[in-house]
């Protein structure tokens, strides 16, 4: 018989199985192709100079390729509904490297507009996809610590990466060279996805927590339930702070500001924005550890504290990092370090903020709007005003409004989740309680 007092902290219920050989397997998955879909932002002064190009065709590149990956996003979803999860994340890389590979022939502005947009749309795929298996593969209070290892090992590739990069780009045509060694690096992880991982299904860790929950599929998802997703105020606000996400910015633009503004060459300026990743993986795995910690002390508003003070203090780095210019280049390595820790203290606590408000066959697309649709957009608003404006006015001028400023903003129309974001996790969860225990009652 169950002791009805056993703790619940770590039932053998809600261990899935094959879950943390899947996370790395997504995250190398992940690696590759961010690596391959931003590779374009650190050699653009490079393909500037090879192609004849400004920071208003990095504007355009950078823009187009979130717009053509904001309807990729929910058709891959769609597709991993129809093919299986393993098969999309598969195809996602395979036809990044295709793409990729395309792109390295470029010889002119269109031709690589072209390539890196279809290579964008493919790469986005794998995205909501890993976000939704992960969030089947661990219950809600360990989401953020996985998130954690996710995104950090993205961004210890990235610092692996980045002084290969660098010495791609002292060759002749350098910036050809990393996108075709990218391409071969997404053909091979796409073989990896399919000899080793494995679906949990849909929902696995939110049922198998519940011993009397039923077992069968989740039902299938329509029009109606996902733009009922719309109709949950804290998706609603998480979907705005997404449009008001500035720090993107600093990705696609940072090299090229430390080029142009500061005079830094190329190959260097790569090396002194890598501490960003550094100071990125440190918060990310710290806050992973750390959340649970919170969850316990302060509820679920401990979440929204953490998500609102990571805008406010990027905005302060942002202020010291891009407004002062500094004689050496340690100040700015250290200021990209700041940026990047308030940056990794938003992937842990956002998703799983996220998945614990929406029912777990809804999670693919719910990522899917939000990540590849608002974000996209966001993205895109940023990318092609400052790319406009920075020829205009200089890119420190635009970094003041949108990573500062703009930053600001963000933090304080999260507020809201103060009040909704407990409602909603409590109704999400009584819904799917309801629905998983109702078999059993009418069996009995």
């Amino acid at each position: 018989m169950t002791d009805p007092n056993a703790t619940p902290a770590a039932p053998v219920s809600d261990r899935v199985p094959h879950r943390w050989r899947n996370l790395a397997v997504l995250s190398s998955a992940s690696i590759v192709d961010n690596t391959e879909a931003g590779l374009v932002n650190n050699v653009f002064p490079s393909i500037a100079a090879s192609l004849r190009l400004d920071s208003g065709h990095l504007g355009v590149i950078a823009a187009v390729g979130k717009l053509a990956s904001a309807p990729a996003g929910p058709l891959w979803v769609w597709l991993a509904t129809r093919i299986g999860r393993r098969w999309v994340v598969a195809l996602t890389s395979f036809l990044a490297g295709v793409f990729g590979l395309a792109g390295a022939f470029s010889t002119d502005f269109v031709t690589l507009l072209i390539f890196t947009a279809l290579m964008a749309a493919s790469a986005i795929g794998g995205s909501p996809v890993s976000m939704a298996v992960i969030s089947d593969s661990f219950p809600d209070r360990l989401r953020a610590r996985a998130m954690g290892f996710y995104f950090a090992s993205l961004q210890v590739a990235t610092l692996a990466l980045g002084p290969v990069i660098a010495l791609f780009l002292n060759l002749e045509d350098g910036w050809r060279w990393a996108m075709g060694a990218m391409a071969i690096a997404c053909f091979l992880i796409g073989g990896c996805v399919l000899l080793l991982f494995r679906d949990p299904g849909v929902g696995a860790s939110d049922r198998l927590l519940r011993p009397g929950t039923t077992t069968a599929e989740p039902p299938r998802v329509g029009l109606r339930d996902v733009l009922g997703l719309f109709r949950v105020p804290s998706y609603v606000v998480m979907m705005l702070s997404r449009l008001l996400s500035g720090h993107l910015l600093i990705l696609i633009f940072g090299v090229q500001f430390l080029v142009t503004e500061r005079g830094i060459d190329n190959a260097l300026a790569v090396l002194v924005v890598l501490p960003l990743g550094v100071g990125y993986t440190i918060a990310t795995l710290s806050i992973g550890f750390a959340l649970p910690v919170l969850d316990r002390r302060l509820g679920a508003r401990g979440r929204v504290l953490v998500l609102q003070l990571a805008q406010v203090l990027f905005a302060m780095s942002a202020l010291f990092a891009t407004q002062i210019e500094y004689d050496a280049v340690w100040p700015y390595a250290l200021l990209w370090a700041a940026m990047g820790a308030c940056q990794g203290l938003n992937p842990p606590v956002n998703r799983p903020i996220v998945a614990a408000i929406v029912r777990p066959e809804l999670r693919g697309q719910a990522f899917a709007i939000w990540l590849t649709i608002f974000e996209t957009i966001g993205w895109a608003m940023f990318a092609l005003a400052a790319g406009s404006l920075a020829v205009q006015f200089g890119l420190q001028s635009v970094f003041l409004w949108i990573l500062v400023a703009l930053m600001l903003v963000n933090a304080a129309v999260l507020s809201v989740l103060y009040v909704t974001y407990p409602r909603d996790v409590a109704r999400a969860r009584a819904t799917v309680a309801a629905r998983d225990t109702a078999p059993s009652e009418s069996a009995s």
